[in-house]
């Protein structure tokens, strides 16, 4: 993560980072990792976690609370009736697309509300392959997942830490550090096109060798060309 950070210039001096918390093992590693990032970090900046409550009756924050105290990073819970826009006024047949349009915007409003400038979210090496293979697959296009894009509208930048990291990876960080866990409430979890390319990919990574390792190399490939082209641009 240190290097990824250091790497692509995701963190830089004053800059005043949100993660948003889902409960998911991806967020709740990366929240506990930039916090110790921070301590020894050769910029200062700012941390905290945001968390979007969308309206389930069952999702229990207790956990997520708690955690954020413990490693003394200040915590915001959105309200929000997204659930019910979605699954009931709008009743979406595919809520998915939606759903994320609506949380990156109640968690934009809540960020600038803060004075706060970088989102930083959990994606990982393993959900890069699974968007890139998404992409192609419903919609004709090889784009993946970006270490750093900006939301022009709202005026912040998203960043990946864990764009190199693998899944793998991160449930042992879970597991070592005894990182709790928040079970999702959306009733969409584990039935979506994602966890279908996920499952596809995993059996193609069993009947190929190595096509995990030579995927991730061409999809690197072509993000340090898409990145000397930024730069270049920008130089111009």
């Amino acid at each position: 993560m240190r290097k990824t950070i250091e790497t692509y210039g995701l963190i830089t001096e004053g800059d005043r980072v949100a993660v948003g918390l889902s409960g998911g093992k991806d967020s709740m590693a990366l929240l506990l990792l930039l916090k110790r990032y921070q301590c020894y970090s050769p910029f200062k900046f700012h941390l905290e976690a945001l968390t979007v409550d969308m309206g389930f009756n069952n999702f229990d924050l207790e956990a997520a609370k708690s955690f954020c105290l413990k490693i003394e990073v200040p915590y915001t819970i959105i309200k929000t009736d997204i659930a019910k826009v979605v699954f009931e006024i709008r009743d979406e047949k595919n809520p998915c697309a939606l759903c994320a349009n609506m949380r990156r915007g109640a968690l934009a409003q809540a960020m600038n509300e803060k004075n706060l400038n970088l989102l930083a979210l959990g994606h990982h090496a393993d959900d890069a392959l699974s968007t890139l293979f998404l992409n192609m697959l419903y919609s004709g296009k090889m784009n993946t997942l970006e270490y750093k894009s900006y939301l022009s509208r709202t005026n912040i930048h998203v960043i990946r830490p864990f764009l190199d990291a693998s899944e793998a990876q991160i449930v042992g960080t879970i597991h070592s550090e005894h990182i709790p866990v928040l079970k999702s409430p959306c009733p969409m979890d584990k039935h979506t096109k994602r966890e279908d390319v996920a499952i596809m990919l995993k059996d193609l990574y069993r009947e190929v060798p190595n096509s995990r390792k030579n995927l991730l190399t061409a999809m690197r490939n072509e993000d340090q060309c898409n990145l000397f082209v930024t730069q270049a641009l920008i130089k111009k």
